[in-house]
């Protein structure tokens, strides 16, 4: 069993070689038939890529990267629409560094900035917030990304901006949750015989979220840490269900998540959103998939305040990102990986973020 504490020695040992060699061993002689698993978080997908995990597994276990990346299933649509805040005299874009290069249909936020758009790049909403209580006279945009993980820090800061009386603060919300994107990768036929669970988002909604994935799919879910050993033993977990017939949720990543989630955090974000239909890069529309302010927070909804015509669509062209997302193909597949898209110049949203599919792979293969 793998111990688990705070002090440096239990912590380094999830990074133990010995221990990884002997999961990865147990988990060749356990795996007696065909597995296929998708990690859905981004931070997964670096460390099972960057600690060279997926090496260590026998052939018949497929590991795939699936939506996990909030930037990478950021729409078109979205990046146009922040784009076009900054034609607005009297609006400053507020947003984290790792959507200014993610590509809309005519231009980057990056390029908007350098052409003189009033963008900051922040490292919080907190910083969002002050920067309306500073500049009065402007409107300030707040660009929400991210997964259940992010969720209630925007809630949180909406909340804050209104107690103290920032009427000029407004988020742009691209909030999205995670079960409706599990259930469209099942649906759109990816043969996905187990899932491993985002950690980061489990510690806010608990582990009940995934509980229709085995009921309805057949479908295991393990919800995993970040470590080399966190990792190798939920795929041995996995193989379990697969073995046994019994697919169901389980937490590996006890440490950090509870059944019962983040009780505070829920309430925020029931409080101040409300769940939306969402595009995703990839997928198109899922139901009841985002989050946008409502009630009493609809107000300082931005697409409400400042609505722009934008299409939802999709990269044209060669780039297969959507396909990645979904399971179907991966980064080696796309012609344009290693040569035409690389991080340095990304053609899609998958190459963009540090986290995204195609950017991890550049970075932990023979091309970087």
């Amino acid at each position: 069993m793998i111990r688990t504490g705070t002090d440096k020695a239990v912590y380094e040992g999830f990074r133990d070689p010995e221990r990884i060699s002997g999961l990865a061993a147990q988990i060749r002689r356990e795996a007696v038939g065909e597995y296929l698993f998708m990690e859905v978080c981004g931070g997964h997908t670096h460390a099972i890529r960057g600690n060279g995990l997926d090496k260590l597994l026998p052939p018949c276990i497929t590991l795939l990267s699936g939506p996990g990346c909030p930037v990478c299933v950021t729409s078109l649509s979205y990046i146009d629409h922040a784009v076009s805040l900054l034609a607005l005299p009297d609006v400053v874009t507020a947003t984290y560094g790792d959507l200014l290069r993610v590509p809309g249909s005519r231009s980057t936020l990056e390029k908007e900035k350098a052409a003189g758009g009033d963008i900051e790049v922040v490292y919080s909403v907190n910083e969002a917030v002050e920067l309306a209580l500073e500049k009065p006279d402007k409107r300030v945009v707040f660009l929400a990304i991210g997964f259940e993980t992010t969720a209630p820090g925007s809630a949180a800061g909406l909340t804050e901006a209104v107690r103290r009386g920032a009427g000029n603060f407004y988020l742009l919300s691209a909030h999205k949750i995670m079960p409706p994107a599990m259930k469209a990768v099942v649906e759109g036929g990816t043969r996905v015989t187990g899932f491993i669970c985002p950690g980061h988002v489990s510690t806010i909604t608990g582990s009940g979220i995934y509980e229709f994935m085995p009921r309805d799919y057949g479908v295991g879910c393990v919800i995993s840490g970040f470590e080399p050993a966190d990792i190798l033993l939920s795929v041995l977990m996995l193989v379990r269900q697969v073995n046994r017939e019994e697919p169901r949720v389980e937490i590996q990543y006890g440490r950090a998540v509870k059944p019962e989630g983040n009780p505070k955090a829920l309430a925020l974000m029931k409080r101040v959103f409300r769940e939306s239909d969402e595009w995703w890069r990839g997928f198109g529309v899922i139901p009841g998939s985002g989050l946008q302010p409502g009630g009493e927070f609809e107000k300082y909804d931005a697409r409400l305040v400042f609505p722009a015509f934008a299409d939802d669509r999709d990269e044209k062209g060669a780039c297969i990102c959507g396909s990645i997302l979904r399971g179907m193909k991966s980064p080696a597949d796309c012609p344009l990986f290693g040569s035409v898209c690389t991080p340095a110049s990304p053609a899609g949203a998958c190459m963009v973020s540090a986290e995204g599919a195609c950017n991890v792979n550049y970075k932990f293969s023979n091309h970087a």
